[in-house]
């Protein structure tokens, strides 16, 4: 189960508030991870575009964040945003890959280059 002392401001304090809520959402993450043969970086990257798809920015950031700390290369999250272009659509694609960035590479993100 994910520490809810990692989490963001807003879900760390609603699993605080709601201990048994957050242990019951959090065990179900866990038995659906562990419902099928895909584990480590492909699950990690494949719910990276479940939230890319759901246009989450937040869920983005989420799972970056943990696939960065799982050894998962900036590269290849970039890859799961670029994904998305032929299927949800350039504008979703690149909204998602600066959501990415947000995480991989955020002194570009809040300093880009001006031309």
């Amino acid at each position: 189960m994910y520490d809810e002392r990692k989490l963001p401001a807003a879900a760390g304090e609603v699993a605080k508030a709601y201990p048994e809520i957050w242990r019951a959402y959090a065990a179900l993450g866990a038995a659906c991870a562990e419902a099928g043969p895909v584990d480590g970086q492909a699950l990690r990257l494949v719910k990276l575009a479940l939230a890319i798809g759901a246009g989450s920015e937040g869920g983005v950031h989420s799972h970056c964040r943990r696939a960065l700390e799982e050894g998962v290369p900036a590269a290849a999250l970039r890859q799961v945003a670029l994904l998305a272009i032929p299927t949800l659509g350039f504008p979703r694609a690149v909204a998602a890959l600066t959501w990415v960035e947000d995480v991989t590479d955020p002194e570009t993100r809040r300093h880009p280059t001006k031309a």
